[in-house]
């Protein structure tokens, strides 16, 4: 069975938005899936609350990639406040929908984001 994806997906493969580290990243977060094994990590510099860069490096299957570029696009510019209200379905529809089996990758991404703001609250003593 052949899984069908967006447009928007096949775009975030081809050209992944924020791809890479962030070599002067307030917090780094690194979440895996214990089922498949994909791996997401995102890096992030925040100044004043708000989370001014954003990166992140995929393992594992395309979808995992896909989340990773939309969390990433999608949370540079935005406070930590804004970004601890962002849903898997938000992800989901940023990359033009995924597959029900195929949704453990916005989880992930969400995951992580979660990881690196409480991470980063206890960093900064918040």
């Amino acid at each position: 069975m052949t899984l069908s994806y967006s447009d928007i997906f096949s775009d975030h493969l081809a050209n992944p938005r924020n791809a890479g580290e962030l070599a002067d990243a307030d917090v780094v977060a690194e979440e895996t899936n214990p089922v498949c094994g994909d791996r997401l990590r995102l890096s992030l510099r925040i100044r004043d609350g708000r989370i001014d860069a954003a990166r992140f490096l995929a393992y594992g299957c395309p979808p995992t990639l896909a989340c990773g570029s939309a969390i990433a696009e999608m949370i540079q510019g935005t406070t930590i406040h804004e970004a601890t209200k962002l849903t898997k379905n938000e992800i989901v529809a940023a990359v033009g929908g995924l597959p029900s089996r195929k949704q453990h990758a916005a989880s992930l991404a969400i995951e992580t984001l979660r990881a690196a703001i409480i991470k980063h609250a206890s960093e900064d003593g918040e």
